[in-house]
């Protein structure tokens, strides 16, 4: 009896190991992949859908430039070739997805010719005295469509690694960035002042605010970056920001990509979270964390395109 008892002890105590053995692994394993890993990028078509009919027809015959101002995210940084969204914009890549092969600005706009102006790295105080002084005016029988995306590396330089100041305001307080977020609308109102100077002949600016790849939770610490409290108020004070500016000039329209990029961030493959798309529960991001990946970038293509098809086919132009 008292060796059936100890046999007994001995399987016990032999399944509680294994089960402690397997929780460690399992738990191991879940916290690498929710909180260490980058989510899966995916494959096929992001973003929202475009109404195929609205390119159809004609938008303009008249001699169009589209101009790209700002940063990396319209430089095309991290994007496969022809697949960043300025270039998506002017015409569809060979292999593009079914759904979209006849929707691009090259279609409605005949004469379209494409100018990228931007600059990876480049911060709003980059595209004032640097991008738009290297331009000239262009004839004044040419309409402009100019899409800009501007600010996000006012927020991020230099991770930390510096002082904070206005264009390089990363680990800042609130109370630091007060005055920066106040420069840099003040910088928008510029920008668009100066771009409107270069199209006597009229443009319309679709302006993009800022997107979180944080997910809307900040802490950049938990995937190694240093930390900065204050990272979601501040983005959302230069997104205010952004959003006023464009409500200021009747030719500048806002671009929302901040929130169809929730949940496709650093915390994509989290189930848990209040933006987890269950449809598409992957990473829209480059490895660098800042710019987009192919499917972010074509996800950035279709949401400024519904933007535009508001102004130009939507009767709002």
């Amino acid at each position: 009896m008292q060796l059936n008892l100890q046999r007994i002890r001995t399987h016990s105590i032999r399944i509680l190991i294994w089960v402690v053995v397997l929780g460690i692994v399992v738990g191991s394993v879940s916290y690498f992949y929710f909180f260490l890993r980058l989510p899966s990028p995916g494959t096929g078509p992001a973003g929202p859908s475009v109404d195929e009919t609205m390119f159809e027809s004609m938008w303009s015959r008249q001699p169009t430039v589209l101009l790209g101002l700002g940063d990396s995210v319209t430089a095309g940084f991290g994007a496969s070739q022809g697949k960043s969204y300025f270039e998506r914009l002017g015409a569809n890549p060979p292999d593009e997805f079914t759904e979209m092969t006849s929707i691009c600005l090259g279609n409605v706009f005949p004469n379209l010719k494409l100018l990228n102006a931007s600059v990876s790295g480049s911060n709003s105080i980059d595209c004032l005295e640097r991008q738009l002084p290297g331009l000239k005016p262009f004839p004044s029988d040419t309409r402009g469509v100019v899409v800009i995306t501007t600010g996000g590396n006012d927020l991020i330089h230099w991770y930390g690694k510096s002082e904070p100041r206005d264009g390089a305001m990363y680990g800042a307080t609130f109370a630091q960035a007060r005055p920066w977020v106040d420069a840099y609308a003040a910088r928008l109102r510029r920008i668009i002042v100066e771009t409107n100077a270069l199209f006597p002949g009229g443009c319309d600016l679709f302006m993009a605010n800022i997107y979180d790849p944080s997910d809307g939770l900040g802490k950049p610490e938990s995937i190694g970056m240093s930390p900065w409290d204050d990272m979601v108020e501040i983005l959302a004070a230069y997104n205010v920001a952004i959003t006023t500016c464009a409500g200021q000039f009747d030719n500048v329209h806002l671009v929302d990509i901040h929130t169809p990029f929730l949940g496709h961030g650093v915390r994509a493959a989290q189930p848990w979270r209040d933006h987890y798309h269950s449809d598409d529960p992957h990473y829209w991001f480059h490895e660098n964390i800042e710019d987009p990946n192919d499917r972010g970038y074509d996800a950035l293509r279709r949401i400024f395109l519904n933007a535009m098809v508001d102004v130009f086919a939507g009767g709002n132009h």
